[in-house]
């Protein structure tokens, strides 16, 4: 949960990245991130709901994303984080986790994980309206039932073939999982926008 007293301050916002300038600096699954981006189409119902939630009063203005090149969820989320930030017309701007521990320790996953990527939303005054971390609640549910599928149909399967395979079996569900996020970020706003 974030602090009372954020080390986001307005300033400290805008020293982010753009979605561009960020993409400038990723060195690792680029080819992938682009990929997605060109991928993502969020769906009318949605794209209209996120312009109502930010045109209306101490509705959403900024979004603040922490994420890494290197980490799967960020791979398939930011692209659908940087589409809601468009869809919307919220500012966004993007910190890499590893440099940045003052912000993720507001943000940790049940107070102790540095799960990523986190987006943090604000209204036109900077106050901290809700975040949302990691993948969609079906995305997890969903990634631990493939994970429990390959060790079980495979009990002694190797680190990096579990990896392989699981990047395979999951990657057939990012549409669904990227929908899921769009839908869950719509909620939240709603439920705690001004």
């Amino acid at each position: 949960m974030a602090q009372q007293t954020s080390v986001v301050t307005p300033e400290r916002f805008a020293q982010g990245m753009t979605y561009d300038e960020y993409m400038a600096s990723v060195k690792v699954n680029k080819a992938r991130i682009e990929e997605y981006y060109d991928n993502v189409s969020l769906e009318s119902g949605q794209t209209d709901a996120l312009r109502e939630l930010s045109g209306a009063e101490g509705g959403p203005a900024r979004m603040m994303v922490i994420g890494e090149d290197w980490c799967g969820d960020v791979v398939r989320e930011l692209p659908v984080l940087a589409r809601v930030a468009e869809a919307a017309g919220l500012e966004l701007r993007i910190f890499p986790r590893d440099e940045n521990h003052d912000i993720m320790n507001e943000f940790l996953k049940e107070g102790k994980y540095m799960s990523i990527p986190v987006a943090v939303f604000y209204d036109e005054g900077h106050e901290y309206i809700c975040h949302w971390i990691e993948r969609s609640e079906a995305a997890s549910r969903e990634q631990g039932e493939i994970e429990a599928a390959i060790r079980s149909e495979d009990p002694d399967i190797s680190d990096q073939d579990f990896g392989r395979q699981r990047r395979a079996r999951t990657a057939a569900r990012a549409g669904d999982w990227q929908k899921a996020t769009v839908d869950e970020l719509v909620g939240m706003l709603r439920e705690h926008a001004h």
